[in-house]
C-alpha cells in the first residue's frame, strides 16, 4: 500500500497521466480534422508518403527504419508527427555547441601527450583503439592502474572510501540516484567533503531518478553545499530529447581515481534491497592518467548543461605528465564515451569490431538483448565461422516487454551457435564483452537500441590488462550458476507467447 500510495502522489504518475491527456487530443484532433476535411486527409497521405522515401534513404538502421514507416502509413499525419517528433535528437543548439568546444580543448591538451596509440603491436587491437581516437576522440593510455569488481557491494565499498580521502574535486555522474542506504552514506561523504572545501559536483539524469528521490533533493544538495546540474528536466509538456537520456555511471576523485561500469547510487546494486532475485553487476577503478578522459567526460556534460563554463584544464593533476608518478600495468587503458547527439554509434561499433576480429570467443554479459540488424548478423557470423560466443542475459526480469523480445532472439542465435545462458539467481545488471583473452570492455551500454542509438553512454576498452582475466574468470563463474537454454526449449514455447514476441520486435527500437 506505501509503496502504491508513493506512485499515486509521485511525479510519475502525473506526467503519465498529462501525457496521456496530450495525446488523446492529439489523436482525437487529426481524426476530426480527417474526416471534416478530403483535403486534409490527402495532405496527411502525400505527407507520410514523402516522409517513408526520405526514412527509407536515411543513414541509419533498418530496424529503426521498419518501426517508424509502420505508423507512418497506418495512421498519416499522426504517425509522421510522432516520428518528426520524437525519433530526432534534437538538442539545443548550445549543448551542441558546448560539448563541441570541450571536445576540441581536449583534442588540443591531448596532442602534448605522445601518441601511445603507436605502441600497440596487435593490428586488430591497434584498429579497435585508432576507432575510439579517430571518432569517439578518446585517447588510449598506458600510465593506468586498473581494477575489476565482479559485484556492487565491492565497488561500493571501494568508491565509499575514496571519497573519502578525497582532496580536491569530486565528480559525479549516474543515472539513478535511489534514496536508501546507498545514496545516503555517498551523501553524507559529500556533505562533509563540501564543507572541508572539495569541488563537489553532482550530475543526475532526472527520468532516471524521477519517484526515486523526494521533491526537497535539489534543495538538500544546495545546503549541503553540493553543485548540481540535472539532464533533461521532465516538463509536463512533453518535448523531443525527453527521448534521450544520460545512461552514464562516472565517478573521479581529484582527478587520479575514476569509476564505471552498470552501477547506479541505488540498494538493489549492492544487494541491501532485493528486486529481482540476486543483483549481479560489474565495475571497474582506474588510477593513473587514464582518468583523465573521465575528467573530461564529466565537464563536457557539465558545461553542456550549465549557463556558465568550466575552464577544464584547470582540474588536471599537477603530475600529470610525469608519468613515474602514476601507477602502470602492462597494458592499454582507453576510457571512451557514446553520444546521440553524432551519427556514430560508437558503442555498437566496437563492440561489431570486437566480434568480427575474434578469434576464439566472444564472452557478452547485457541484461537486455535486443539486436540490431547488424549485431545479429556479427554474432550468428562468428558462431557459425567456429567461434565460441556466449551470452548471459537476466533468468528473473525487471522489464517484462523487454524481456520477452530479448528472447525473441534467442531461436535465431541458437540456431546459429550461439550460446545463451540466463542468470538463475536472479537479474544480471553488467555490460561487459571480453574475447580471447586480450579485449574486454566494461561499460555502461546494454545490447540495446536505446544505449547504442539514443543515451548518452560511458566505458573502457582494455588491451592486454590484467583485469582481462578477471573479467573472464567473473564470466565463466557467473556461468556455473546459469541456466543454458536450448533450441528445443524455445521450439516447444507456446504458440501465442511467440506471436506476442513477434509484435513486441517489431517496436525494439522504441523500447
Amino acid at each position: 500500500m506505501k509503496k502504491i500510495t508513493k506512485f499515486l502522489t509521485g511525479r510519475m504518475f502525473l506526467i503519465t497521466i498529462i501525457f496521456l491527456l496530450q495525446l488523446i487530443f492529439i489523436v482525437e484532433m487529426f481524426i476530426t480534422l480527417q474526416e471534416k476535411f478530403i483535403w486534409f486527409y490527402v495532405v496527411s497521405v502525400i505527407l507520410s508518403l514523402i516522409l517513408v522515401v526520405v526514412l527509407v534513404n536515411k543513414d541509419t538502421n533498418p530496424a529503426y527504419k521498419i518501426t517508424w514507416i509502420i505508423p507512418i502509413l497506418t495512421l498519416p499525419l499522426f504517425g509522421s508527427f510522432l516520428y518528426l517528433f520524437f525519433a530526432q535528437n534534437r538538442f539545443v543548439k548550445n549543448v551542441r555547441n558546448s560539448m563541441s568546444a570541450t571536445t576540441s580543448s581536449f583534442h588540443f591538451l591531448m596532442s602534448n601527450q605522445d601518441n601511445v596509440l603507436e605502441e600497440i603491436g596487435n593490428s586488430d587491437a591497434y584498429l579497435e583503439s585508432r576507432y575510439l581516437e579517430r571518432y569517439a576522440s578518446c585517447p588510449v593510455y598506458r600510465n593506468t592502474k586498473s581494477r575489476y569488481y565482479p559485484l556492487g557491494e565491492l565497488y561500493f565499498e571501494d568508491l565509499v572510501e575514496d571519497l573519502r580521502n578525497a582532496k580536491k574535486f569530486i565528480f559525479l555522474e549516474y543515472f539513478i540516484i535511489d534514496e536508501g542506504y546507498v545514496w545516503d552514506k555517498i551523501y553524507e561523504i559529500l556533505k562533509e567533503k563540501a564543507k572541508e572545501g572539495v569541488d563537489v559536483r553532482l550530475i543526475y539524469d532526472d527520468f532516471g531518478c524521477m519517484n526515486k528521490v523526494g521533491r526537497d533533493f535539489d534543495r538538500r544538495l544546495i545546503d549541503a553545499g553540493i553543485r548540481f546540474q540535472v539532464f533533461n528536466p521532465i516538463k509536463y509538456v512533453v518535448l523531443p530529447q525527453h527521448n534521450n537520456r544520460n545512461h552514464r555511471k562516472i565517478a573521479v576523485i581529484d582527478g587520479k581515481i575514476g569509476y564505471t561500469g552498470g552501477l547506479n547510487l541505488a540498494d538493489e546494486y549492492i544487494n541491501k534491497k532485493v528486486r529481482f532475485g540476486h543483483w549481479k553487476d560489474s565495475g571497474v577503478r582506474i588510477e593513473g592518467q587514464a582518468v583523465w578522459s573521465m575528467t573530461v567526460f564529466f565537464l563536457s556534460m557539465w558545461n553542456s548543461l550549465s549557463s556558465d563554463f568550466t575552464p577544464f584544464n584547470e582540474y588536471i593533476p599537477d603530475d600529470f605528465f610525469r608519468e613515474n608518478d602514476f601507477m602502470e600495468d602492462s597494458g592499454f587503458v582507453q576510457p571512451f564515451a557514446d553520444s546521440p547527439l553524432d551519427q556514430e554509434p560508437v558503442g555498437e561499433n566496437l563492440y561489431l569490431n570486437i566480434i568480427y576480429k575474434a578469434k576464439k570467443y566472444v564472452y557478452i554479459t547485457t541484461p537486455y538483448l535486443i539486436l540490431s540488424s547488424e549485431m545479429l548478423t556479427a554474432l550468428t557470423s562468428a558462431a557459425k565461422g567456429g567461434i565460441d560466443v556466449r551470452i548471459i542475459t537476466p533468468y528473473i526480469a525487471d522489464k517484462i516487454m523487454v524481456f520477452m523480445v530479448t528472447r525473441s532472439f534467442y531461436e535465431t542465435l541458437l540456431s546459429a551457435g550461439v550460446k545463451i545462458y540466463e542468470y538463475k539467481p536472479g537479474f544480471i545488471h553488467a555490460k561487459n564483452i571480453v574475447s580471447d583473452d586480450s579485449v574486454a570492455v566494461v561499460s555502461t551500454i546494454n545490447v540495446d537500441f536505446r544505449s547504442l542509438y539514443l543515451h548518452f553512454e560511458n566505458g573502457v576498452w582494455f588491451y592486454n590488462s590484467p583485469v582481462i582475466e578477471e573479467i573472464k574468470e567473473d564470466f565463466l563463474d557467473t556461468l556455473e550458476v546459469s541456466e543454458r537454454k536450448t533450441l528445443s526449449q524455445m521450439k516447444k514455447e507456446w504458440l501465442i507467447v511467440k506471436i506476442a514476441r513477434s509484435i513486441l520486435r517489431v517496436f525494439a527500437p522504441l523500447l
